[in-house]
Order: C-alpha cells, then structure tokens, then sequence
C-alpha cells in the first residue's frame, strides 16, 4: 500500500496505546490526566515529524521538488548555453536607439532612458557625439531583466536628465533579447529530460536538450536525416520571448542557437542545419455555439492555443479530434459544433500550426 501520513488523532492514539502497554495498569485515554496531557503532547511532536518526512520525501525526486529544491536538482545535472548551472535566468533586451538634437553634442555612455509605460529603465552603452544631419543610433540595454524590455521599433523613450542640446524624446530602433527567468515547470522538465535521456554525444535528442539551454529556448526538435543520410536538422520556439511573433525565432536567435550546438556537437555530423519552422495558420469555425458570448469565446481561443503548445511539432498534423476536444475544454461551454472538421495537414516539415482565424455562425 502507498505510505500516507497518520493523522493526529491516528498518532495520539499509538502514543497512548504504547504508555498502556509499556505501563500496565495505566490509561492514557481518562480525559484530563497526567498520562493523557503527556501522551497527546507527545503524539503531536511524533505527527509534525512525520509531516516533515512526509514533504521532505517529495523533494528529494524533481518530479515532486518544490522550487529551492528544484534548483538544486537543477544546479546538479544541468549546465546552461551561457555557463551558468540550473535554472536559466532572465536575460536583458538590447539593441538600438536613435538620439536627434543640435550637431556634435555629446552622449555619455550610461546615459539613462525611461519607458514609463511598464516603469522600464535602459542605459547607453558607448559613447557617441551627434550626426546633427540624421538622427544619430547608439547602443542601449535594458537596466532590468525580462521580456517587459522588449519594445516595438519606434517606441519614444524620455530622458530623466536633460542634457545640452540634445532632444529629450529617444525613438526605438530596435530593443529584443529580454527573455524572463525559467519558469519552475519548465526546469523540472529539463532535469526530467536530462536522467531519462543521459549524454550519448550526438543522439537526437542531444541536440534538443543542447538547444533548451539557450536562454529564451522552450522547445526543441531534432531531425536527422531530413536533409540527406548524415544530416542533422534542429528546430525550436522561443514562446516566451518571441510571444509577439507567436513563439516563432528570428534569425539572430537562430544565429544564436546554431553557434551554441556547434560547441558542443559531434565533428563527424556532415551538414548541420538550425532553421525556424515556418508559419501554418489553423482556422477554426464553430456553429451552434451555446452560450454564445465573449467570456466563452475567450475561453475557447485559450484552450486552443493551449492544445497548440502541448501538441504543435514541425510537420506535425492538427487532427480534428485533438480541435473539438481543446473546444469542449473551455469550462462555460455547454455544446458546438466544428464546421471544418477536418484535419489540417502541414505543407512540409518545417511548417507547423498556429492559430489564424476563429469564426463564429
């Protein structure tokens, strides 16, 4: 039978029944006296200790740790792309800005940068002297990490400190590469993935738990053979720091990931390929929707994206069923009706689903 913690009644029980039977003649079950207060305080000490060992059973194997001890498990099988052991931390955004204002005045480097929207602060990293002409681009990074610091080409950031000459208002030319911490279910299932499938120094699935130790990396596939006999094809999604773009890299994170694998691959691989699946959007279309409001649309597209994040591989179909099932999963919903009810099948191995369109008759 599977171990269970007594309860305390349990547990004062045991405790009175083994003064009985160590002192015999005495009762530790009369209400009030000596040997029951004892028994029951002891009995209460006894049950906190087993409910110590009980949660303490449940750390010692990272399927169950909670989060200190998932990053110890973490710190002992795992090493990060950047060096770093366990858990993969938040990275900063970076990129460029463009400064405008009278020729040659100068910007210092450390030059301070707010986005009051979300409360961000970003610094320059080199020193520059206006164009005056055009506006001139320097480089910045964000002061604090995640994905909040990824702002969108144009964005207008305010300099704190006015300086000499120099317009206040900052536009963006480019801020990505903030990714935020891992998240605790996304460790537990690198350390799982690493004991089931140990280094075997080059096995596919090497190359899938190379790619996972980029920062920003949340899934990965690998591929041999796609491209002819000795290749070797990796794939992966970015679902947190790419969310704008719906999971799916861009080329300097493709860049990033094939310079890491290609540290650690096997030399004998003959072509190796890192590429970024391509787009396939999905339509869904519900009839006969019941209730029919915008709570339970909500919640259908949300068990839809959540059905494509489990289930979505380069290549891989979208069936029917998997569809009608993620939409009888939206909680409110009482019956529908699929109007497409057919599978939608991939273009070619790189492509796989997201979600387009949803549309109600």
């Amino acid at each position: 039978m599977p171990w269970s913690t007594p309860t305390l009644r349990e547990v004062r029980s045991l405790v009175r029944d083994s003064v009985h039977a160590s002192l015999p003649g005495s009762d530790a079950n009369v209400p009030n006296s000596v040997l029951r207060v004892l028994s029951d305080s002891q009995g209460a000490l006894c049950h906190l200790n087993l409910q110590y060992i009980d949660w303490l059973a449940l750390q010692l194997l990272p399927d169950t740790a909670e989060m200190e001890w998932l990053d110890r498990h973490g710190k002992i099988w795992l090493v990060n792309a950047d060096g770093s052991t366990g858990r993969k931390m938040a990275t900063l955004a970076h990129g460029t800005v463009q400064f405008t204002g009278q020729a040659g005045m100068p910007v210092p480097q450390g030059t301070q940068l707010d986005y009051v929207t979300n409360q961000m602060s970003f610094e320059t990293t080199v020193a520059i002297v206006l164009d005056g002409t055009l506006p001139t681009p320097v480089a910045v990074r964000a002061l604090d990490p995640g994905t909040k610091g990824n702002l969108p080409d144009g964005t207008k950031l305010l300099m704190p400190v006015t300086l000499p000459g120099i317009d206040q208002t900052v536009e963006v030319v480019d801020l990505t590469g903030g990714a935020d911490e891992e998240t605790d279910e996304q460790l537990r299932d690198r350390v799982l993935r690493r004991i089931r499938q140990p280094p075997m120094g080059g096995a596919a699935y090497d190359y899938e738990a190379w790619a996972l130790a980029v920062p920003g990396v949340t899934r990965a596939w690998c591929y041999p053979n796609e491209m002819g006999i000795g290749t070797v094809t990796v794939r992966f999604m970015m679902d947190d720091l790419r969310a704008d773009n719906d999971g799916f890299p861009l080329q300097e994170d493709v860049d990033t990931v094939e310079a890491y694998i290609n540290s650690k691959r096997p030399v004998a691989v003959k072509d190796f390929f890192v590429v970024a699946p391509l787009k396939q959007q999905i339509t869904c279309v519900i009839e006969e929707l019941v209730p029919d409001n915008e709570a339970v649309r909500g919640e259908i597209e949300q068990e839809l994206r959540a059905m494509l994040l489990a289930l979505a591989a380069p290549g891989q179909t979208i069936f029917a069923a998997w569809k009608n099932y993620a939409v009888m999963s939206a909680p409110s919903i009482t019956s529908f009706r699929l109007g497409n009810n057919e599978d939608d099948v991939m273009e070619s191995p790189g492509h796989m689903a997201v979600l387009g369109s949803l549309i109600y008759d």
